[in-house]
């Protein structure tokens, strides 16, 4: 018999004294959760400790194990509850998270990661991932891009480094990037995991899967209008293996406002996706048509990867010349310093009679000085951090490209040589 596994994964928005309704949401996500007992519920958002142990303790019934990922200033907000035993648990932050001066997104204070939990169930061994990216404020002028995408590769490269052993992989969250984006293309064509949208058997939601959408009366719909009536950036995605297959049986989000309640339970939809896991059939060796198939594959790996490094040197670019604006303001800022404090050595030095010195001027003077300093330093700091993370990042692309290219040669060479001997051996003999 397959075993059947339920994936929950909803962004829940509790920013707390912030977010609407964010305790009454809470508890009808709580009913929710209690009602639908899901295997694996993976949360995003949850910024309060407290409201996590709220959960935890309406849980307690029906998933019994959960785990709250502790990140960042604020946390990482990232929640796992489930009705299996948690074996083990890891966290990775990302490197770069936006600009802790843009404290209107919050996004640097939030800490954001991916979180992983190891599952076993009916003996196969279970990888569950949950994350949350950077938002996207804007589609046009989006200056956030080169550090989802940044996001993106470490995250497929902490899938696969860390679940080359896992039967089943899941991953769920708020990914913040449209289906056909860079970051989603990278993601999917590194680690092979499939999306649910595209793979499910049955769907009952929103329209083209949206999880952001403008029925609900949460959400900022003018922002939502130009992409027809909502966007899909939350996402539950699983891959098997050589010895467990997965499909996805169905797939369900919520629509906005939910029957019986005064509001939904978020601005984002919920998720659930049910999967079957049956035992993977044996295959023999590969012929030559899939590797022309793998041939295609990495040629399109190839591309993404080039054009994401492409991406990652846009924002090298920008985060070195704002580092040199930072620099030079700093600079700037140190030799006024250094000009007033000579100012105000000269009556000191001065012969002869005493002679008024205007104090309230200089110490606001001084004060104005020593804050551009110390603030364009720190900004220095920060830009020099950024730029090494992207420089990094995009060393990595660079050996992954010659890597894969190197792959490619060999498996091309490779097929020309089969195609070769069969013709060779389809010649007929003198």
């Amino acid at each position: 018999m397959p075993a059947r596994l339920r994936i929950f994964s909803l962004n829940c928005w509790g920013i707390r004294h912030l977010s609407k309704h964010c305790a009454q949401r809470y508890a009808m996500i709580g009913d929710l959760l209690s009602k639908e007992q899901h295997d694996v519920a993976v949360l995003q958002e949850v910024w309060s400790e407290k409201d996590f142990l709220f959960l935890k303790k309406k849980l307690g019934g029906t998933h019994p194990y959960c785990h709250y990922f502790k990140s960042g200033f604020f946390g990482s907000g990232l929640a796992v509850f489930s009705k299996h035993r948690i074996h083990d648990t890891f966290l990775y932050k990302y490197t770069l998270n936006g600009y802790p001066y843009m404290a209107h997104h919050g996004d640097w204070f939030g800490g954001k990661a991916v979180g992983k939990i190891l599952l076993n169930i009916d003996g196969l061994e279970v990888h569950v991932f949950v994350t949350h990216l950077h938002a996207e404020y804007s589609r046009e002028q989006d200056s956030y891009l080169p550090h989802r995408v940044v996001q993106a590769w470490e995250l497929q490269n902490f899938i696969r480094h860390t679940s080359a052993g896992a039967d089943v992989v899941i991953l769920g969250g708020d990914l913040n990037m449209h289906p056909t984006d860079l970051g989603i293309r990278l993601l999917q064509s590194y680690t092979e995991l499939k999306d649910c949208f595209n793979e499910t058997a049955s769907f009952d939601g929103c329209e083209q899967g949206f999880t952001h959408i403008t029925d609900n009366p949460f959400t900022h719909k003018q922002g939502l209008v130009p992409f027809g009536g909502g966007i899909r950036i939350d996402y539950i995605f699983f891959k098997g293996s050589e010895k467990a297959q997965v499909s996805c049986e169905s797939l369900s989000t919520s629509k906005g406002p939910i029957p019986g309640q005064p509001f939904p339970y978020s601005d984002h939809e919920t998720l659930s996706a049910e999967l079957v896991l049956y035992p993977a059939k044996v295959e023999k060796g590969e012929s030559t048509q899939e590797k022309v198939c793998t041939t295609e594959k990495l040629s399109e790996l190839v591309n993404i990867v080039t054009e994401a490094r492409t991406e990652v040197k846009v924002g090298l670019h920008c985060a070195e010349r704002m580092r040199y604006t930072a620099a030079r303001t700093g600079i700037m800022g140190l030799a006024l310093l250094l000009l007033e404090l000579a100012i105000a050595a000269v009556p000191c030095l001065a012969l002869g009679t005493e002679q008024n010195f205007p104090k309230a001027s200089f110490y606001l003077l001084g004060a104005l000085c020593f804050s551009i300093l110390f603030s364009t330093t720190l900004l220095y700091i920060f830009y020099g951090m950024e730029v090494r993370a992207l420089q990094g990042a995009e060393d990595q692309m660079r050996l992954a490209v010659g890597s894969l290219q190197e792959r490619l040669k060999e498996i091309t060479n490779g097929v020309s040589e089969e195609r070769s001997q069969e013709k060779d051996h389809g010649d007929p003999h003198d």
